[in-house]
């Protein structure tokens, strides 16, 4: 199976680049079934990726309906070492408008039918989530936003995402709460991946694109649907310009990551008594441990 050391999870717009070349789909089988849509091998300016579209590429899936794990694991399989995930969200400060790109460093979770861990069934282990975001990369990221001097777009260098359960948005007394709490944006998908991407020992980041003010704003309720998908589209051609020069800057200097070795104190269990098909199961995760 062919392979690729740099990640992509977003909307179809990101494998549909005119600078994608060598274009190739994959469908991977995982223990934990199949992934959101088969995964696509392509190389940007001569370094392999791979991009997965979440929601399916027709936008089928809910977020309570994702198949994190398989979408995680799948991206393990192909020899993804850092992953960057662009997604949608709404603004919870005046500050973080429209077009602007946020890059959090922590999470929130308000999701309540997610499974966020590859682990149970014998095997038990506790990732160290404080610092919830992989910093390097996050940084790159950054710098490579910062370089593109965007039209329209402020880049904002940390920040909190509240990732909620939807498929309903927030109730405005939810969002002036989590506006008391500090948070920067709320989405619903990011971090049952970063949690799942630590335990995989891959590095993640968000590219938090923000469509409109979530609904604490007094503008919110003169928002659009057509207003709020010319700005997914302004998003998508943007968010295809930073992850060209992200690819290019990761392939000329990959940074070092803890996440790397994320699992290394973490497992509780003794491997050598735990159940054999669990092993079995998590062995990608597992072989260097074993």
């Amino acid at each position: 199976m062919a392979q690729a050391k740099i990640g992509i999870i977003g909307g179809s717009g990101l494998y549909k680049m005119d600078a994608l070349k060598d274009v190739e789909e994959v469908h991977v089988d995982t223990p934990f079934g199949s992934p959101s849509d088969a995964l696509i091998l392509g190389t940007l300016d001569g370094t392999q990726v791979a991009f997965l579209a979440r929601h399916g590429r027709n936008h089928t899936l809910l977020p309570s309906e994702l198949p994190f794990r398989a979408n995680i694991y799948a991206m393990k399989q192909l020899g993804v070492e850092y992953l960057i995930s662009a997604s949608a969200v709404g603004s919870l400060k005046e500050e973080a408008k429209p077009l602007d790109m946020v890059v959090p460093d922590q999470f929130i979770d308000r999701t309540k039918n997610r499974v966020s861990t590859f682990f149970g069934e014998g095997i038990v282990a506790h990732i160290a989530f404080g610092d919830s975001i992989c910093a390097n990369l996050a940084g790159v990221l950054m710098d490579a936003i910062a370089s593109l001097n965007l039209p329209d777009v402020s880049l904002h260098r940390g920040g909190t995402y509240v990732c909620m359960e939807g498929p309903a948005f927030s109730t405005k007394a939810e969002s002036h709460l989590y506006r008391s709490w500090g948070a920067t944006v709320i989405g619903m998908t990011n971090l049952p991946e970063a949690k799942l991407a630590r335990e995989a020992e891959i590095a993640y980041a968000t590219l938090a694109l923000v469509t409109d003010y979530d609904c604490w704003h007094s503008d919110h309720d003169s928002v659009t649907v057509e207003m709020v998908i010319a700005n997914l589209q302004r998003n998508a051609v943007n968010a295809q310009k930073v992850i060209q020069e992200t690819v290019h800057r990761l392939s000329q200097n990959p940074p070092s990551s803890d996440a790397h070795s994320a699992l290394k104190y973490a497992i509780l269990t003794n491997l050598e008594k735990a159940p054999a098909l669990t092993k079995q199961k998590l062995e990608l995760l597992l072989q260097k441990y074993l």
